[in-house]
């Protein structure tokens, strides 16, 4: 079975620069509103999925009829999120890796149920990122080689209650085997001085947010 990367069009903060995150052999799945924004800049997304709430009778009727493979439920009977169903089905295709697109929005419920999906990509061993306009996220729990690329900013904080064994090298300000708790703000806006850097944990899971301002 061929694999490959796996694009999730979740129906939060879209824009031309989450094309541009496109890559050939992609797999684009359309999530509920993100299916629609797919279509309307001339994309057809493999699969769609949701509740198709955010749309109305005319664009679900759209994405009905130009989408091949569509999975639709309930909007009250059902108990995941759109992104967490398509996000699920995405890991049983046996990704190379999943990236989270639209993820973040003005619900910062679902901003963070997205994040913590990350987890659940760890324990499937799966690399995913969340990645909006100005924000890439992803999860540590052993060692990440980070590149500058457009991003300024490293930022770390934990997701577990506590990450022990921190270690920055090629950072503006390193770190060695330091622990942070959850409600501390020591990790936020460091800065990688070259190309590249690493990170490194020894136990629990670190959130590595790469930002512009």
């Amino acid at each position: 079975m061929m694999t490959h990367r796996y694009l999730l069009f979740s129906g939060g903060n879209l824009g031309d620069w989450a094309l541009d995150e496109v890559q050939e052999g992609d797999v684009l799945v359309g999530v509920d509103r993100g299916a629609l924004f797919l279509l309307q800049h001339g994309i057809v997304p493999a699969y769609a999925v949701g509740d198709f709430d955010s749309v109305n009778e005319a664009e679900r009727s759209q994405i009905e009829q130009q989408v091949a493979s569509v999975a639709s439920c309930d909007p009250v009977m059902k108990d995941l999120t759109d992104t967490e169903m398509a996000f699920r089905w995405a890991l049983t295709q046996q990704p190379t890796e999943i990236i989270l697109l639209g993820a973040v929005g003005s619900r910062l419920d679902h901003t963070l149920a997205n994040l913590h999906l990350l987890v659940e990509a760890q324990k499937a061993t799966v690399p995913c990122r969340i990645v909006d306009e100005k924000n890439e996220v992803l999860l540590v729990d052993g060692t990440a080689q980070i590149k500058k690329r457009r991003y300024r900013y490293v930022s770390l904080l934990p997701l577990s209650t506590q990450v022990t064994g921190i270690t920055l090298e090629g950072f503006l300000y390193p770190l060695h085997r330091a622990t942070l708790t959850i409600g501390q703000s020591l990790g936020i806006s460091n800065e990688l001085l070259g190309s590249h850097g690493t990170v490194s944990v020894e136990s629990g899971q670190l959130l590595l947010i790469q930002s512009l301002d």
